[in-house]
């Protein structure tokens, strides 16, 4: 068979395609996300707000936990410009360890000053 240029520049555009990451835009239902052990462990936590704090970007979030017995989280904000694209570079995952029937708050500054949305991810 012979090459038709057609096809092969289909082909090219659709790897093309297929190599730019998929970006999920940020609304205010997806502001938090609980991996499924997070909530078997008895952990929950409340939506993270973003606030000013001496001209920074700051958000917080409350972590709660209902168990007696102590849970080490991990945990990752995840910062977004007005337009819902991800700030890059991405903060580093932590973990924080909760306590048994109590709170800690956790929190992040934004790298960037145009964050205008935040996404905290919580995990085992």
């Amino acid at each position: 068979m012979k090459n038709n240029p057609l096809l092969m520049l289909l082909a090219v555009i659709v790897m093309a395609g297929c190599s730019s990451k998929p970006a999920i835009p940020v609304n205010d239902g997806q502001t938090l996300v609980m991996e499924a052990s997070v909530l078997a462990a008895g952990v929950s936590a409340e939506k993270p707000e973003i606030s000013t704090d001496k001209g920074a970007t700051v958000s917080r979030s409350q972590l709660y936990n209902e168990q007696s017995n102590p849970v080490i989280i991990n945990y990752r904000f995840y910062w977004y410009d007005e337009k819902g694209l991800e700030i890059h570079p991405l903060e580093q995952q932590r973990a924080i360890t909760l306590p048994a029937k109590s709170s800690v708050s956790v929190s992040s500054i934004a790298s960037y000053p145009d964050a205008r949305k935040v996404r905290l991810s919580l995990s085992l």
